[in-house]
């Protein structure tokens, strides 16, 4: 059970909303410690490991379908449609909705928080970068990720930014990082497979990516 002086959800909400009207296209949803330009580099870096991760399920004439689950500005989304992918993004910040469709590229935006987003089609890969150590209540970590394990089809992939060792960790009031040790029994029991972590690498970050596969 996590426990602290964090942020209630509104607040959450609230806060993330105000911080997309306040800053740059990428600080809003990238690391406010870095200028434009360093977070330039990160977005690029996380861009590339995830190509990595995803890019030998595409195919020129079978283009994965993907969702962008808390897509804040959508700069992820419009670089997977650049790519040729279908890509759906949600996100519960008006105003962060308001600049992906400004921006257009591409992808298709709903507004939703991760455990409320339901669609009549499942997608080859779920992505949700940086966002779930943001979900500070541990009951709506547990319905987000369940609902995002739900989406994926067979053979399809989740990946999931947190940190890779076990056990929790509170930063601030508004992030939680949480141990491989919650995530992979918690998915294996949604029927997917825990197939690696791949880390950041990036200026001593601690996060990473836990690729899932589903496999029943």
């Amino acid at each position: 059970m996590i426990v602290g002086d964090l942020l209630t959800t509104e607040e959450a909400v609230a806060y993330w909303d105000t911080r997309h009207q306040r800053e740059g296209a990428l600080r809003s949803g990238g690391d406010v410690t870095y200028d434009e330009a360093t977070n330039q580099m990160f977005y690029t870096l996380r861009l590339g490991i995830l190509l990595d991760v995803v890019g030998h399920h595409s195919s020129p004439v079978a283009p994965l379908f993907v969702l962008d689950a808390g897509c804040g500005k959508g700069w992820f989304s419009r670089a997977l449609a650049r790519f040729g992918h279908l890509v759906d993004g949600i996100d519960p910040s008006p105003s962060a909705l308001a600049h992906c469709r400004a921006e257009g590229g591409g992808p298709r935006y709903f507004p939703s928080t991760l455990a409320g987003w339901r669609s009549p089609w499942l997608y080859d890969v779920v992505l949700s970068i940086d966002v779930v150590f943001h979900v500070l209540d541990d009951h709506e970590w547990e319905l987000s990720l369940r609902n995002l394990a739900s989406l994926v089809r067979l053979g399809g992939r989740l990946v999931v930014s947190d940190w890779g060792a076990d056990g929790d960790r509170v930063y601030g009031n508004y992030q939680v990082v949480r141990g491989r040790d919650r995530y992979v029994p918690l998915l294996r029991d949604c029927g997917l497979r825990f197939d690696a972590w791949r880390p950041y690498g990036f200026r001593g970050s601690p996060i990473g990516f836990h690729v899932f596969t589903r496999t029943a």
